[in-house]
Parts: structure tokens; C-alpha cells; sequence
């Protein structure tokens, strides 16, 4: 909101109204009467004045008295329900007394979600900044960033969660598209892996290095009996109440062979199991690995 009001009282005239909203390009004010909020006066209501021949009549024989106001300490939202509702140029901001704190137009809000997004936008661009140059940055005979999620079993509503965060990593460092889409695919695959089948759920491990990224899916569940079998295409070990759900048709692993440049598969029954993506970040490696 605009704190500094410009306001007229009610004995001002239609003339000297029509000065101010010249003079300061503005369609309407408040109208207060010592620190009462009296009214408010548009272009509009002048217009009429002048079509009438009332120019010198005083404000108060022109103004709105049912005011449309917004209590300052109310959110944004509840202004913009008010402008639609109402249908209104400008709202009458005021406080729990009824006193005037500033007005607000549907131009201010306008900016200040312009200028929120000019700040998310710029803090997000200094933050990928940052990223890409982590490995520039750091010196050292072999620099690496390891990443470290944990996984839930069995909690479905935080599916995707750890593969969409690493997504989002990838993408502050710099990686291709078509390389963060691949690593994307293999993590959500395995971390869906340890959702659905291991019994106390896992942790994923994402090393980061200039050149490729290794991704480790640990858990201590029951294990994999048949580790070729379950390579298979829609060979499946879940339940079916997981099944009606959507999940489990058993292309897991093989969605996850296709996106990654190499996977290594061990289990050990009554022990767990450990799974090894492997995705280079070089341009030459994504082109084999997409082929």
C-alpha cells in the first residue's frame, strides 16, 4: 500500500479536487474529516460535477460514504477477493480503529508480485551461479559433492521426493537437460524400489563429480531371491494393494538399465540390497546412454 495518502477534506471544492487529481495524475482520494475517514471522491463523481455545472459544490455533497476498506494487517489475497468482488479502482486500507494506514490500487499489487518475482527469480539465479562453479571454486586432486537421502517404506506420499531434489541440483550445476532427465528417470525408479520393498526403506546416495554422477540405493530388507529374474520385464514382487495403487508393474529395473550408463545389481537374502547407477555427464556418454 501507498502510505503517504494524498486526501481532501469535505469542504474542498469539485474545483480544487480537480486540480489535485491533475496535478498529481491520481483518479481518486480519500476524504477525511480531521481523523475520520469521511468518504472517498473519484474522477468519476468530478466528471459528473462537471457535466451538472457543480463545481464549486464541496466534496461531501459528492462523495461515497459506503466505503470498501481492507484491514492493514490482512493478506494480499484478501485485497484482490475485494477488487473482484467489488469491482473497485482502490482500496481504503485502514487499522482496527477505522483510521486511515494508506491506500492500495490493483497497480500496487501488480508490481509487488512483480518485485517478489524479480527477488525469487534473481536468488535463484545466484544460487545456480554458485553451483555451477562448486567444482571451479574448490581445488583439490579429486572433488566430489555427495548428496544423502533418506527413504521412507511404504510412504507414498513422499514419492518422487528425493529424485525430484536431486533433479533440482543437477539443474543448478549445469547439467544437460537431456543428462538430468536420464538420472531423474534411474533415482525415482530405485527410489520407488525402496518405498514398495524394503521393509525398513533405505537411503539414496548421490557422489557428484565433474564428470559423472554415481547414484547408491542401500537398504537391509529381505533381499532379491532371483536377481536375473527380477531383471525381467514386469516381473513384480509387490502386493497387489500396492499394484491397485499404480505402482509395481516391475519395469522399475529396466527403466533404470536404460537411462543409466552402467547398474550393478546385488542381494542377499535376509540382508538387503545394494543397487549402483552410474550416468556420465560428458555430452559423448549422454548420446550412448539415450541410445
Amino acid at each position: 500500500m501507498k502510505k503517504d495518502v494524498i486526501k481532501v477534506t469535505p469542504d474542498t471544492s469539485m474545483t480544487e479536487l480537480k486540480e489535485i487529481l491533475r496535478l498529481n495524475r491520481i483518479s481518486g482520494v480519500p476524504v477525511l474529516d480531521g481523523e475520520r475517514l469521511a468518504g472517498v471522491i473519484s474522477i468519476e463523481d468530478l466528471i459528473k460535477a462537471l457535466v451538472q455545472g457543480d463545481v464549486q459544490a464541496p466534496v461531501k455533497k459528492r462523495m461515497t460514504t459506503q466505503l470498501i476498506t481492507v484491514l492493514e494487517s490482512e493478506s494480499v489475497v484478501e485485497a484482490v477477493k475485494k477488487f473482484a468482488q467489488y469491482k473497485v479502482g482502490r482500496l481504503l486500507v485502514v487499522n482496527e480503529q477505522g483510521q486511515l494506514r494508506g491506500i492500495l490500487t490493483g497497480g500496487d499489487i501488480t508490481r509487488g508480485l512483480l518485485e517478489t518475482i524479480s527477488l525469487d527469480y534473481h536468488a535463484e539465479e545466484i544460487s545456480r551461479y554458485r553451483a555451477k562453479h562448486i567444482f571451479e571454486d574448490i581445488i583439490s586432486d579429486q572433488t566430489s559433492l555427495i548428496l544423502r537421502y533418506k527413504v521412507k517404506a511404504k510412504d507414498f506420499k513422499k514419492a518422487g521426493s528425493a529424485s525430484s531434489k536431486l533433479k533440482r541440483a543437477l539443474d543448478r550445476l549445469g547439467a544437460l537437460p537431456e543428462v538430468i532427465r536420464r538420472v531423474a528417470i534411474s533415482v525415482y525408479e530405485a527410489e520407488m524400489n525402496l518405498i514398495i520393498h524394503a521393509d525398513e526403506g533405505g537411503e539414496l546416495t548421490a557422489e557428484l563429480q565433474p564428470e559423472v554422477i554415481r547414484v547408491t540405493a542401500i537398504d537391509h530388507g529381505p533381499g532379491i531371491p532371483n536377481v536375473d529374474q527380477a531383471m525381467s520385464p514386469g516381473f513384480s514382487t509387490a502386493p497387489n494393494w500396492i499394484r491397485e495403487l499404480g505402482f509395481g508393474a516391475g519395469m522399475g529395473l529396466m527403466n533404470i538399465k536404460r537411462c543409466a550408463d552402467s547398474m550393478r545389481l546385488e542381494s542377499t537374502l535376509g540382508k538387503g540390497t545394494r543397487l549402483e547407477i552410474v550416468v556420465y555427464l560428458r555430452q559423448e556418454s549422454t548420446e550412448q546412454g539415450s541410445s
